[in-house]
C-alpha cells in the first residue's frame, strides 16, 4: 500500500469538542491535510516534544525513548495505517540491529514519539483519501464564505443548508484561518441546532 509522508502543521484547541485538540498533519508534497482529534494530555505530549522541553523527570514518552535507547531500539517511522469507525490506527516501525518490528499504537502517542525520535510520519494513501481535506477545497470554501458572508441573509441561508458535520468542519477551518467573526456565526448555527 502506498504511503504518503506528513508533517505537523498545527495543534489547535477544538471549538466543537470540549477539552479536545485537533492535530493537523499536512501532506509533504501535496495539498491535503489530515485533521485528527486528540485529548488534552496527548496534545501536551506532542507540544512538549515539538518544543524540545526537558521536564525535571521523564514523562511517559521520554521514558519510552530512554527504554528504547537502553536496548538499542530505534523508531524508524510512524505509519497511520487505517481508519475504522472514526478511529485512526497507527504503527510504530522499530529496529533493533537486524530485526524490524511493527508495534500497534494510538495515533497521538505515535506522533508524540515521532517528534521525539525525529522520525518521519506516514499515512496510508487510502486513509488520506477517506479522511484528508484538500487545501484547494478549503480555498474554494473560504472564497464562498467570504462572498456569502457579505450578505448576512445569504450567509445564514448557506449555513442552514449544511449538515452539523459540515458546519463543524467549517468552524474548525474558520478558527484555523483566524476568521473569528465567521466562526461565531457558524458556532451559533451549530448551537441553535443542538438545543
Amino acid at each position: 500500500m502506498k504511503k504518503i509522508r506528513l508533517e505537523i502543521e498545527s495543534l489547535v484547541y477544538s471549538q466543537t469538542q470540549h477539552g479536545a485538540y485537533v492535530l493537523v498533519l499536512i501532506e509533504e508534497n501535496g495539498d491535503r491535510k489530515l485533521p485528527i482529534v486528540i485529548g488534552a494530555a496527548e496534545a501536551q505530549a506532542i507540544a512538549i516534544g515539538q518544543e524540545r522541553m526537558q521536564p525535571p523527570r521523564p514523562l511517559t514518552h521520554d521514558l519510552f525513548i530512554n527504554f528504547a535507547s537502553a536496548f538499542n531500539i530505534t523508531l524508524q517511522e510512524v505509519v497511520i495505517s487505517k481508519l475504522e469507525e472514526g478511529i485512526f490506527y497507527a504503527e510504530l516501525i522499530c529496529e533493533n540491529f537486524a530485526n524490524r518490528i511493527k508495534i500497534d499504537s494510538r495515533t497521538s502517542d505515535a506522533v508524540a514519539l515521532a517528534v521525539r525520535f525525529k522520525c518521519p510520519i506516514y499515512v496510508n494513501e487510502e486513509v488520506l483519501k477517506i479522511a484528508g481535506i484538500s487545501t484547494q477545497e478549503d480555498k474554494k470554501e473560504e472564497y464562498s464564505l467570504q462572498n456569502d458572508s457579505s450578505k448576512n441573509d445569504d450567509f445564514e441561508d448557506l449555513l442552514s443548508k449544511k449538515s452539523i458535520s459540515e458546519l463543524k468542519k467549517m468552524l474548525n477551518d474558520a478558527v484555523n484561518q483566524e476568521k473569528y467573526e465567521l466562526a461565531s456565526k457558524i458556532r451559533d448555527e451549530i448551537n441553535s441546532r443542538e438545543k
